[in-house]
């Protein structure tokens, strides 16, 4: 999701310096416009506000407080996280910043990787109001970013809320779609039904529709990031001594399905498993 929403910055009309571990990406991100960076303080050297977008919470604490990362750059003012990494790492991360007098922002995103290529994700942003309102122009060439609290980390509970409820649609939809096709019903006739009554849902009306009666499945988000958003949501749940009996029954199925299809299989590949158990295949093709 970095590349199409550092392409919206640059097409925003933004002077985007970017830096990735793959120098394959930083080409093409300088080929649409962008300037290289030659590491992570190398960007934070040059530009006041620093956004990243990262697969793991380690890699959010590299990138932001490690030895030459953001905390090191001499003109960074503020850094902004479009990754999910949970209540507690954010809140590490914005101490950690604010002791070297620079700004953070959780800002984790909904919306995948359509949403990221047509500025329509879900920013969900918190911290110092001002801070927000100085970033604000540049989340508008990704999406509609909401201040969720200025209260460090609560933007990353917002989307493991977000997540979770995600997360859930789909593996109760994958479910109850293996149950129709193995009674006998038509997978596009069920489709249409769904989503033409009370059952609808973000996953019947468009990752089944893209990646799943097609067969093609591409959405766009590995199901090792949804186990890892997941497992966050158990564990800041677990902390407040919150029952999670429909979170854990959810959990258990994306933990099977990474375990057969892979953390890099996309994530509507959890059909799979339950398409392998029941002995049939949702196929929306026309015969």
């Amino acid at each position: 999701m970095g590349f199409p929403m550092m392409r919206r910055l640059v097409d925003a009309g933004h002077a985007v310096v970017v830096f990735d571990a793959r120098p394959d990406v930083v080409a093409s991100a300088v080929a649409v416009g962008a300037a290289q960076g030659a590491s992570v303080r190398d960007v934070a050297d040059r530009a006041e506000t620093v956004l990243a977008s990262l697969p793991s919470l380690q890699a959010s604490l590299d990138v932001a407080t490690g030895v030459d990362g953001v905390v090191a750059g001499s003109r960074v003012r503020r850094f902004v996280d479009l990754s999910t990494v949970g209540r507690d790492v954010a809140q590490r991360i914005h101490g950690t910043l604010a002791d070297a007098g620079i700004a953070a922002l959780d800002s984790p995103v909904s919306g995948g990787v359509a949403g990221a290529q047509n500025g329509t994700l879900a920013v969900m942003v918190s911290g110092a109001r001002t801070e927000f309102d100085t970033v604000k122009p540049a989340l508008e060439a990704i999406g509609r970013p909401i201040l969720v609290s200025e209260k460090p980390g609560a933007a990353q509970t917002m989307k493991l809320v977000n997540n979770l409820l995600a997360a859930t649609a789909l593996a109760a939809t994958a479910e109850a779609m293996v149950m129709g096709v193995k009674a006998g019903l038509d997978a596009q006739v069920m489709i249409d039904v769904l989503n033409a009554g009370s059952g609808g849902t973000h996953a019947s009306r468009d990752k089944f529709p893209r990646a799943v009666l097609p067969r093609t499945f591409d959405y766009g988000f590995a199901t090792g990031l949804m186990v890892k958003d997941v497992r966050l949501y158990l564990e800041e749940a677990h902390s407040l001594g919150l029952p999670t009996q429909v979170a854990d029954a959810v959990a258990a199925l994306w933990e099977s399905t990474m375990d057969t299809q892979g953390p890099g299989s996309d994530f509507t590949s959890i059909v799979k498993p339950l398409e392998e158990a029941a002995g049939v295949v949702i196929d929306g093709r026309t015969p």
